[in-house]
């Protein structure tokens, strides 16, 4: 059986020191009055080694636009791997696809990728970033696609030898809402399309595949500033359509999602916020769009749901000893100048805000870095609080990826000064960097001493660099 290449992916997703999860997309193909039956298989070899491990089939669902994951398990911490994926067509059961059964695997690429560490005194250094612009207009015939570029830049660090361990994308991932009003995406064919077309470009897909990647949703994964405009009805039809697509696409090949065994997936998540750890650095990917509780009332307002928000304040202050990366779509500060753009960040949720700083200082939490993006800038701050010399929080902000029009300018930010919170307690933010208003990635490098980051634009070229001693 001559194993088919995929048509979108693979993704390399959660890694961790002894296991990985990969994600593909098989072929939809018609049979009948349905699908044809399509199935995924994996198989994985230690770097350097002639023999693969017996494969691992999986089912591709045509409910879910024919994806299918795959778990690689009893690896070895910061080991080179490399492996293969694909599809095939059978009208055999998945269980009784066996190491037995004959495939060809000599139209599929090998990929190489390295897993995590699981010590927790390992230095790590990762790529993050958000808003990859994504033109896509006329039934996909017309692409602006020059953002793969920033990729192919990534690309060209790692195989000049740059450590890399994780790529963290912070949203908008996809824009639905192509200039917000031409033709946006309502059914879940339009976004599934949309995210085929974004994650199938030449550079995003090698480096996916080569990196183990996180992510996490926006509003333009559903529609611009989403639920602030939402009406009934793209509650009942837009919402939907959007989240299955994000469930399939980015969701799936997170730590999110329950396997049980190499080859199957357990159920839908009921929240869309996780965590992960490796090294010297865990994570906690908020996600701050989907529990969003809209009040004119600023005592009621919520960015993140209390269960989540509980969670994080618990995980702050569980007493790891690492660097504590809270990854966010929106950032915690500094605010912007505009009473409405501040809405939508977590300025415009100062209750919860404050909550989060509050525990922070309370418990003096140490090495807390928020990762942010959606300004089409970067830049770096600090907050600081005086009535507490111990307590400090980096924030760092990168995006866009690629975004083709005029770049927000950092006038509209307030850069140094009191935060607006709800406590007797003042938090001020000090020590803002240069912002860069162009299209860039940002590199951070973190031991248990300090964090090293680097902004570098579309094409590789660096812009600012700094240290942040802890």
């Amino acid at each position: 059986m001559l194993v088919q290449p995929l048509t979108v992916g693979p993704i390399l997703g959660a890694t961790t020191g002894e296991t990985a999860r990969v994600w593909g997309r098989g072929v939809l193909e018609p049979a009948g009055e349905g699908p044809r039956r399509t199935f995924g298989v994996a198989r994985i070899r230690p770097d350097g080694l002639s023999r693969f491990r017996q494969p691992v089939f999986f089912k591709m669902n045509p409910n879910f636009d024919m994806p299918g994951v795959a778990m690689f398990d009893d690896l070895v911490p910061e080991k080179v791997y490399e492996y293969q994926m694909g599809a095939i067509f059978s009208e055999l059961e998945l269980d009784d696809l066996g190491p037995d059964y004959p495939l060809d695997w000599s139209n599929i690429d090998t990929v190489g990728f390295q897993t995590g560490a699981t010590d927790r005194t390992r230095p790590r250094s990762f790529v993050f970033g958000s808003c990859r612009y994504l033109l896509r207009l006329f039934g996909s015939l017309w692409f602006d696609n020059r953002g793969d570029k920033t990729f192919r830049s990534i690309l060209g660090q790692i195989d000049g030898g740059k450590q890399t361990d994780q790529i963290v994308m912070l949203g908008d991932q996809i824009y639905a809402d192509d200039l917000n009003i031409i033709a946006p995406d309502e059914t879940l064919d339009e976004y599934n399309a949309r995210y085929r077309d974004a994650f199938s470009q030449r550079y995003i897909r090698e480096l996916m595949s080569r990196v183990p990647t996180y992510m996490t949703l926006d509003d333009h994964e559903i529609e611009d500033a989403w639920p602030a405009q939402a009406t009934t009805r793209d509650w009942m039809v837009k919402y939907p359509a959007a989240m299955h697509a994000y469930l399939t696409y980015q969701a799936s090949h997170s730590p999110l999602m329950t396997m049980t065994g190499p080859s199957k997936m357990v159920g839908v998540p009921d929240k869309l916020w996780y965590t992960f750890s490796d090294g010297c650095c865990d994570f906690f990917v908020t996600d701050t769009r989907t529990e969003r509780y809209l009040s004119e009332d600023v005592l009621e307002r919520e960015i993140i749901g209390d269960l989540q928000l509980a969670a994080l304040m618990d995980w702050l202050s569980d007493g790891s000893g690492r660097v504590k990366f809270v990854v966010s779509a929106v950032p915690l500060f500094p605010d912007s100048a505009s009473k409405e753009d501040r809405a939508d960040k977590w300025g415009g949720f100062v209750r919860q805000r404050t909550q989060l700083l509050e525990h922070i200082r309370r418990e003096n939490v140490k090495r807390v870095i928020f990762l942010s993006g959606d300004l089409h800038l970067s830049m770096k701050s600090e907050l600081v609080s005086p009535g507490a010399p111990d307590f400090r929080v980096l924030s760092i902000i990168s995006s866009a990826f690629f975004w083709p029009y005029p770049h927000r300018s950092w006038r509209r930010y307030q850069l140094s000064g009191p935060l607006e919170v709800m406590s007797d307690n003042v938090y001020e933010v000090v020590n803002t960097s240069p912002a860069q208003a162009t299209d860039n990635f940002t590199r951070v490098t973190a031991d248990l001493e300090q964090v090293r980051l680097s902004v570098l634009s579309r094409k590789g070229d660096p812009l600012y660099a700094t240290e942040y001693a802890y």
